[in-house]
This record gives C-alpha cells, sequence and structure tokens, in this order.
C-alpha cells in the first residue's frame, strides 16, 4: 500500500522500489516507474500501484485419480508482474489518493487466474494417472505439468505475469485411502520388525546355549579335575600310609631290637649280678664255715667252765635291758623262803 500524506488539497505518494507507480493526470502518464516519491492533487490524479517483486502462492486442490480416487494436491507456484503497464491496463491496481490503498482487488483475481489454471493442468495429468502411479511419480510429473502449462497459458503473459517457479508440496489421497494403503506397508514392516525380533531373539537363545553349553563343559571339566585330584589326593594320602606304615615298622623293629638290647643287657646284668652274690654268697658261706670251724675248734679245745662263761656271757649280750625291777611283797617273801631253805640245806650239807 502506497504511503501517501495529506496537505491542503495536495497530496504527497511516497513509493517503495518493488512497486511501479503510474500517475495519470488528466488521462496523461506523468510518472512512472518503481520508487517514486511525488505531490499531486487528488482530484486530477489517478495513480496504479502495481507490485513488481516476487510473490508466492500457495494452492491447495483436490483432483481424481484414473482409477476414481480423490487425492489433494498442494502446490506453490511463485510469479512477479513483469509488465507493469500491461497488468494495470488488464486489472485494477489504482489506490485511493487519500489512504493509498487498491480501489479493487488485483491480486486475488491474479491469485484466481494462477490457481484455476494450475488446477486445469493438474486434473488433467491426475485423471490419466494410476493412483499408485500418482503417489510414486505424481509429485514431480504434475510439477512439470504445471510449469509446462503455466507456461504455455497465453493469458499469463498477455495480464504481463511471469511464472518463476512452481513447487508440489505434497499429493495425498483421502484418509481412509491412505491407511489402507498404509496398511501393507505397516504390516511388512511389523513384519520385518518381528523377523528381527526372531531373529535377534535366535542370536539371545544360541547365545545362550553357547553359554549354556561352556557352562557345563567348564563344569565338566572341573569335575574331571575334582576327580583327578581325589584320585591324586587317594594316591598321596596311600602313599603317605605305606610310608608312615613303613616308617612305623623301622621303629618298631628299631625299639624291638632296642628292647631287646636292653633285655640282653639287663639279663647279662642280672646274670653277672646273680653270679656276684652267689660267688658272695659262698665266700660268705665259706667264711662262716671256716668261722664255724674255728669256732668249734676253740670250744673244742676249751675247759668245761670257760664253755660255761662263755654261754652265760652270750646269755647276758642277748637279754633285754632292764632299767627297773619291781619286787611285789608276796615275790620278796618267796625268795625270801627259797634262799632261807637253801642256806638250811647248803649248811646241813657242811656239818
Amino acid at each position: 500500500m502506497a504511503d501517501i500524506t495529506r496537505r491542503l488539497g495536495w497530496r504527497h505518494l511516497r513509493g517503495t522500489p518493488t512497486a511501479h507507480i503510474r500517475h495519470h493526470r488528466s488521462g496523461q502518464l506523468v510518472h512512472d516507474g518503481p520508487g517514486l516519491s511525488f505531490w499531486f492533487r487528488s482530484l486530477t490524479a489517478a495513480v496504479s500501484e502495481i507490485p513488481v517483486d516476487d510473490r508466492e502462492l500457495a494452492m491447495t486442490f483436490h483432483a481424481r485419480t484414473a482409477d476414481f480416487q480423490d487425492v489433494t494436491v498442494q502446490a506453490t507456484v511463485t510469479y512477479r508482474i513483469g509488465d507493469p503497464a500491461l497488468a494495470a491496463a488488464r486489472l485494477d491496481f489504482s489506490v485511493d489518493p487519500d489512504t493509498g490503498a487498491w480501489r479493487g482487488t488485483p491480486l486475488e483475481q491474479l491469485a484466481t487466474l494462477l490457481t484455476e489454471t494450475a488446477q486445469e493442468h493438474a486434473l488433467d495429468v491426475l485423471a490419466r494417472t494410476p493412483l499408485s502411479a500418482a503417489l510414486t511419480d505424481g509429485v514431480s510429473t504434475v510439477r512439470e505439468r504445471l510449469a509446462a502449462g503455466l507456461a504455455a497459458q497465453p493469458r499469463l503473459p498477455d495480464t504481463g505475469i511471469e511464472v518463476v517457479a512452481v513447487r508440489v508440496v505434497a499429493l495425498r489421497p483421502e484418509p481412509e485411502v491412505e491407511r489402507a494403503l498404509r496398511t501393507p506397508a505397516r504390516e511388512q514392516i511389523q513384519q520385518e520388525a518381528d523377523r528381527a525380533t526372531y531373529e535377534r531373539r535366535a542370536v539371545a537363545v544360541e547365545r545362550e546355549r553357547a553359554i549354556a553349553e561352556n557352562e557345563l563343559a567348564s563344569r565338566i571339566e572341573l569335575a574331571r579335575r575334582e576327580e583327578r585330584l581325589v584320585e591324586q589326593r587317594g594316591t598321596n594320602a596311600r602313599r603317605e600310609a605305606e610310608e608312615q606304615a613303613a616308617a612305623d615298622a623301622v621303629r618298631a623293629d628299631a625299639e624291638a631290637a632296642r628292647t631287646v638290647r636292653l633285655a640282653q643287657a639287663e639279663a647279662d646284668k642280672v646274670v653277672r649280678l646273680a653270679r656276684a652274690a652267689a660267688e658272695q654268697e659262698r665266700e660268705v658261706g665259706e667264711a662262716r664255715a671256716q668261722a664255724r670251724a674255728a669256732w668249734l675248734r676253740v670250744h673244742a679245745e676249751a675247759d668245761v667252765a670257760t664253755l660255761h662263761a662263755l654261754a652265760a656271757m652270750r646269755v647276758a649280750e642277748n637279754l633285754p635291758d632292764i632299767e627297773s625291777v619291781t619286787i611285789s611283797p608276796d615275790v620278796l617273801t618267796g625268795l625270801l623262803a627259797k634262799l632261807g631253805g637253801a642256806g638250811s640245806g647248803a649248811g646241813g650239807a657242811g656239818a
């Protein structure tokens, strides 16, 4: 929209570099070009503003394929006004001298023209294309057809329109058809996922089996080694017992020999002692016999009185020690009586 300033019946217009201004005064073209700035009187002026920049026109329309399936086409057409004078002559780009706004809707007219033209060519190409082919190669096919159709449309150059680019964003079927078409692909993807899952599980099972076999082999090897260890321990224990028995036998033989030697020595000692005791006893007996013989010779040669004296002495030697003697009156009377009787007898014998 043009920038217009009002001053006491005059108007000042300031354009932009992307807007082509055409100013007519009393039917004569006074100003013509982009980015103009000038004063004018609103009562005698006719001003048009034609945009010359590139513009994007997004369009969406429905079409039907060769197999009677509805599809939605989303496309974008980039265009510009290449001949502003021709466009201003064919379309109403005049602006209000007080506000700078367009009096009509020229851009909407251009959009309708481009949309209908593009839709015509898209419908024509899709009507001869099955849905599967349209979904597979339809985007490029429709884009090429739209570009060729818009370039060959005579009304666009006659209106001063130049098509810069054509882009087809998407070509989609109805939601129900799209879901139906997605089902086989989803099933295939699900089957691939299931197959991958099964393969992964199979690999996991195979690995678990390998691990189990390794563990079992390890256990078998461990059991075999334990068996060897037990056998070796038994062999070692048996060998140790045999060596211990041999050592015990050697010790027993040595102890028996030692005991025999000690017993033999003890027996020899006892024999020697017995012989010595017997010899001593014999010698003592001989000595006693000799002493007895000597004693007997002495007594045989001695007189009777000497023998009586020796006997008394021997009796006296063998009597017990008498420390005190208690004589009762009865014993004393008896002794005295015996002594008296003995004296009387002796006196009578003397007489």
